[in-house]
């Protein structure tokens, strides 16, 4: 049985790799290794260094190694999917949008970086959008990215390699900065029948990333807007 949390207990707790719904996560245990359980919810984070933790429904999660059932993605609700999986995902009719954001100072001098591909052809924006954190120009990529597209029916693939944009648009990660840049983008993906964000890795050899983030840092040497 999980235990409950003492809120006298300083102890730090342990953490285990488990699944929570598609997601393999970390699950705080306690010494003698039972999942960590307070008002009927389990604590749970995606990435062992970050801050943001997360009190969960138990029934959702599940060991790592159990057979689960794969679901396809929710109309408007863009999901995970790892660096090693991207080669497996439609692309027929699929467009496809490599952003990347990059800030000299963080905050300071900032750019965004866009690669978009459909059938065959290509788009690329790199644009200087001032003064600005790394995260917001992660964001504002994304952002101005979904804004060039004009039908709203085509399924839409969106690749990042900044964890808190993924948090912030696919986890539920509460936003404390750049509110409503978040409200707007996830605003604008509901207004697309499928839209999926992709986490990749960054500067792993992926051409069009990598593409994306020269035209981020030309951006922000630049101060120009070329598309």
């Amino acid at each position: 049985m999980p235990k409950l949390m003492n809120k006298n207990d300083s102890d730090q707790p342990q953490w285990r790799r488990m699944r929570f719904k598609k997601n393999k996560v970390w699950v705080a245990i306690d010494g003698d290794g039972h999942p960590i359980q307070q008002k009927g919810k389990l604590l749970i984070k995606y990435q062992l260094d970050q801050d943001h933790e997360y009190w969960v429904n138990p029934t959702n999660v599940r060991p790592i190694n159990e057979k689960t059932e794969v679901h396809t993605v929710q109309k408007h609700t863009p999901a995970e999917d790892s660096s090693e999986q991207t080669s497996q995902l439609p692309n027929d009719n699929a467009v496809h949008i490599y952003t990347d954001g990059a800030s000299s100072g963080n905050p300071g001098p900032a750019g965004i970086g866009i690669f978009m591909e459909y059938r065959g052809q290509v788009k690329e924006i790199s644009k200087f959008i001032g003064h600005a954190t790394n995260n917001v120009a992660e964001l504002e990529a994304i952002r101005t990215g979904l804004l060039e597209l004009k039908k709203k029916n085509l399924p839409i693939v969106i690749y990042t390699d900044s964890t808190y944009a993924q948090g912030v648009l696919s986890f539920g990660w509460k936003a404390r900065k750049n509110r409503s840049l978040v409200d707007e983008i996830k605003n604008l993906i509901g207004a697309f029948k499928d839209v999926k964000l992709v986490k990749v890795r960054g500067h792993a050899g992926h051409p069009q990333n990598e593409r994306a983030d020269r035209l981020a840092r030309m951006a922000v040497v630049s101060g120009n807007v070329h598309r």
